[in-house]
């Protein structure tokens, strides 16, 4: 019953920049952290980015620290991922996921969503 799904993602060139959403149903979405991942072809899945139930924490791994921005949205059920000045090492599959506890690791998300690919050409 719960769902989680990814919107946003495509092909853009180096230097350009692209919004992630993650619509959320059939959980109180305001009793969840929700997190951003993402993995990359022959390689293990990595956090990118947290924000607490709130909103009013966020953090993101030092490699995009500078240009993804992680937001959300309680009235709409949904998290956003701004990403600008994207690079061709950003490409990858993105998922959305939900955690009851702040964390940084995909063990502690109870909930995923299906991915969206980015894909940044050079």
């Amino acid at each position: 019953q719960v769902q989680l799904v990814e919107s946003g993602g495509g092909l853009v060139q180096a230097g350009g920049s692209l919004r992630l959403s993650c619509a959320a149903s059939g959980l109180t979405f305001s009793n969840y952290d929700m997190g951003w991942f993402r993995q990359a072809p022959g390689k293990e899945r990595e956090f990118v980015a947290n924000i607490d139930w709130s909103g009013s924490s966020t953090n993101c791994v030092d490699s995009v620290k500078d240009r993804f921005t992680i937001s959300r949205d309680n009235a709409k059920d949904t998290v956003y991922l701004q990403m600008n000045s994207l690079k061709p090492e950003d490409t990858a599959v993105y998922y959305c996921a939900a955690s009851t506890i702040r964390a940084t690791t995909a063990d502690f998300y109870a909930y995923w969503g299906q991915g969206t690919q980015v894909t940044v050409s050079s």
